[in-house]
């Protein structure tokens, strides 16, 4: 494929445009994907460009232009054809959108910057970083916070948009290498299927909604009932409205309300953050919806996580642990964070002996393997950790056995 970016890019405004290009794509056995949105003033991010890349051609889609077509189905069949890979970086917000538009999550995928993680490029790399450090290439950035929305598009805003295809599957073809070569091919599958999982979950029922709302541990089981049912219907606004969630009710206004539910509409236009006009509208709905609420039995409470403060030895624990996961990642060439944040390594260390309760990816699949067990292995003193005097690493062995003291 022509990497040169001064060529005028194939830009598709127009069905008839759009079906020449799905006859290029279709029977690709890869695509390289990435997309352009706007997302600050609707409840779903409007979509605005997709571009899209084989080993043959390259091209940038405006959306709003071609949206209602025809020839859109034929696009989103292809792109959702079992039978081609889809690379992508850094792709839950874009494989988020394709499954909105599109009605499914496009499989199968590749993410790169998973895949980069797992061989050495650091956590959460960028991809003009990765583009650097594979192909020597440097990106421009001039269009950054370019407004995708307005239009027309200039010949350097498309560039430049194309430009996050133009080297996909190259990247995808060096990772792919490098993964099998280190043997670590389930475990970019693994962390695949848990980014599934997650660009699922950001469309769960409306009810479910209310552990997104930071502070919410923080309430008693009674008040959380509260929340979940005005987060639930704050979501059901919001979608209706096709605004931010927070343009129809901040979080903290939520967690107010829960915290201290109102009993009518003088004590509703009486709390901090809420518009008298949201009250004139909405007044005696959110009323009803906390009412319902402050009446549900407690076996329909939420279950709320109890706050836990850190025993001194546990903090030193955890601190022990970081050590041997910094040194494991070392061994292995994986950023640390990549393997166990401290918040894990802190759970793990309370969770004591109830650590098969415990959902944490640090002790499943292949982290377990390459880490978990021995980090297990510490805690229930099977291992010693000590530090080489000769190249100050860290290193562990099994304790030795002493010999009995009776006789």
């Amino acid at each position: 494929m022509n990497n040169d970016m001064t060529a005028v890019p194939h830009y598709i405004t127009s069905a008839a445009a759009l079906g020449e290009l799905c006859a290029q794509l279709k029977d690709s056995p890869r695509l390289a994907l990435d997309t352009e949105f706007v997302g600050e003033d609707s409840f779903v991010p409007k979509l605005e460009l997709i571009q899209v890349a084989t080993d043959e051609t390259a091209a940038v889609i405006d959306f709003p232009a071609v949206r209602g077509e025809s020839a859109l189905d034929v696009f989103w069949e292809i792109v959702c054809d079992p039978a081609s890979q889809k690379v992508v970086h850094a792709g839950r917000q874009d494989l988020d959108l394709f499954a909105v538009h599109a009605g499914q999550i496009p499989k199968p995928f590749f993410d790169t910057q998973i895949a980069a993680s797992l061989v050495g490029y650091g956590p959460q790399v960028a991809y003009a970083n990765l583009v650097q450090r594979v192909h020597g290439a440097k990106l421009e950035k001039a269009h950054t916070f370019t407004n995708w929305s307005a239009r027309p598009l200039s010949q350097a805003q498309l560039a430049y948009a194309l430009e996050d295809v133009t080297f996909l599957l190259a990247i995808h073809d060096h990772l792919s290498a490098r993964l099998s070569k280190f043997g670590r091919l389930e475990w970019v599958d693994e962390e695949f299927s848990r980014l599934e999982t997650a660009v699922g979950e950001t469309r769960r029922e409306p009810q479910a909604r209310y552990q997104k709302v930071r502070g919410w541990d923080s309430l008693k089981p009674k008040s959380a009932a509260v929340l979940r049912e005005l987060a639930a219907w704050r979501e059901e606004e919001a979608k209706r409205r096709n605004v931010p969630r927070g343009r129809v009710m901040r979080d903290e206004v939520l967690l107010q309300l829960a915290r201290h539910p109102p009993r009518n509409l003088h004590e509703l236009r009486g709390v901090r953050g809420i518009h008298g006009g949201e009250v004139d509208r909405h007044g005696e709905t959110l009323l009803a919806v906390i009412k319902e609420a402050v009446e549900l039995p407690p076996s329909a409470w939420p279950e709320v996580p109890r706050e836990r403060k850190s025993e001194p030895e546990s903090v030193g624990l955890v601190e022990l642990l970081q050590a041997v996961v910094k040194a494991r990642a070392m061994e292995e060439e994986i950023a640390p964070t990549v393997l166990g944040t401290t918040s894990d390594l802190q759970a793990l260390v309370e969770a004591k002996g109830n650590r098969a309760a415990l959902d944490l990816p640090l002790i499943k699949g292949w982290r377990r393997v390459l880490v978990g067990n021995l980090l297990l292995d510490v805690l229930d003193g099977k291992l010693a950790v000590r530090v080489d005097a000769k190249s100050g690493t860290v290193t562990w062995s099994p304790y030795p056995i002493l010999p009995s003291l009776e006789q």
